[in-house]
């Protein structure tokens, strides 16, 4: 493996969790270990898979990805769109836990 592969992925790592989603909904389902992040438009399974196990050290039994459509909305009078998005629901096994806050 090249040194600049190596390089390009760590970089992919360290982009690929955008940031954990906070919601009621993911609490509720914190509790039957299953987490919820905003990932990288262009983030797959495996990228997520190795970005969770080397940022929080827990081992993900599986991975779901959902797609977020992009919404026409309207904001104080103002119309607009909220952009597109990736978010990936990660199990994990009994006993792991991540933490959020």
């Amino acid at each position: 493996m090249d040194k600049e592969t190596t390089q390009n992925n760590n970089f992919n790592i360290e982009r690929v969790l955008v940031r954990p989603r906070v919601t009621e909904k993911v609490t509720i389902n914190a509790e039957n270990n299953v987490y919820v992040f905003d990932v990288a438009i262009d983030a797959n399974k495996f990228q997520i898979k190795e970005a969770v196990e080397k940022l929080y050290n827990v081992i993900p039994m599986k991975v779901n990805i959902t797609t977020v459509p992009a919404k026409r909305i309207v904001y104080r009078g103002k119309k607009g769109i909220k952009s597109q998005g990736k978010k990936a629901y990660v199990y994990l096994k009994e006993g792991d836990k991540i933490s959020i806050v």
